[in-house]
């Protein structure tokens, strides 16, 4: 039997991890201190920044955004996650899925392109040091930021109003704990093939753009550091980008495992799990690459306590 057409549908069904009445307790304790964990510690790099006037600088004007971005893309998905285990329900109103699929792809963009605007900033740091106040001027600082936005949410906002117009079956469930833009696509009963033409277009341009981006810089990273003559300058220079690249390594090696796996396999409950790495994993860890080997942000944190006792 065919399954039937319903334009006008009012939920999904998030299967989520399990089904098992056991591991809902344990699944709700370890996203939830995830989440707290990536809120709170997001939050401190951003007040660092803020209120230590030797942080006011284009690195960590880059980075405050990045952990805001970080909360945002964290808040996006988790919240929905906890609430339906919590009341042991698996519906999202249609409303609420497309919203939530807009601003994850929003965030998940964003984070994406202020990784590739950070290392820029890393670029013309180390290979036009004389210079760097005078290219990267608060001007162009925030431009960066403002194009990273728009580029991010026009990105999302076509992907999420073409699919708007699909029909959908019967079937509703969606094998993820959140509303992923290419899982609601393949439950759609009408013609998908312009919206998988998007959304390929606007991955490969717009994260082809980006890592190629990303991969040049750190190539001409890599010429002015072998270039160095002593070894202390070479440890000074690579330390200077190291969090950096971490982050950018965890980002998308994550990413691109997720859906490199899930497309060999052909199985879209396999990607559920490893999709964590991305959407929580990483923006949980970023505070961390960005911190414990930061003497500036400990210094600033440390002031900023001491100046709230």
């Amino acid at each position: 039997m065919e399954p039937e057409n319903d334009t006008r549908i009012s939920e999904f069904l998030l299967l989520g991890f399990s089904e098992d009445p056991e591991l809902q307790p344990v699944l709700f304790g370890l996203f939830l201190s995830m989440h707290l964990t990536t809120v709170l510690g997001n939050l401190l790099i951003i007040l660092a920044t803020i209120s230590d006037s030797h942080l006011h600088t284009p690195m960590y004007f880059f980075l405050s955004n990045l952990s805001f971005s970080d909360i945002c893309l964290v808040s996006t998905t988790v919240p929905k996650m906890l609430v339906n285990v919590q009341t042991q329900s698996k519906a999202i109103s249609y409303a609420g899925c497309i919203t939530q699929m807009y601003f994850f792809i929003l965030f998940t963009g964003l984070e994406s392109f202020l990784l590739t605007v950070m290392a820029y900033d890393r670029f013309v740091a180390i290979c036009h040091p004389l210079h760097y106040m005078v290219i990267m001027n608060s001007r162009l600082c925030v431009l960066l930021v403002l194009v990273s936005w728009i580029m991010s949410v026009l990105s999302s906002s076509l992907e999420s109003l073409m699919v708007l117009p699909l029909s959908f079956c019967t079937d509703l469930e969606i094998p993820h704990f959140f509303c992923e833009l290419n899982q609601i696509i393949h439950l759609a009963c009408s013609d998908t093939f312009l919206n998988d033409m998007v959304m390929y277009f606007s991955a490969i341009l717009l994260g082809g753009v980006s890592l190629t981006g990303i991969l040049y810089s750190y190539s001409k990273i890599v010429s002015s550091i072998r270039a160095i003559s002593s070894a202390k300058g070479k440890s000074k220079a690579f330390s200077t980008c190291a969090s950096h690249l971490s982050a950018v390594s965890l980002f998308y090696c994550t990413i691109l495992g997720v859906y490199l796996s899930s497309a060999a396999t052909h199985n879209s409950h396999s990607s559920t799990p490893a999709s964590v790495m991305y959407t929580v994993v990483t923006p949980m860890l970023n505070p961390f690459i960005y911190s414990l080997r930061n003497k500036d942000i400990k210094r600033a944190l440390k002031q900023f306590f001491r100046g709230k006792q």
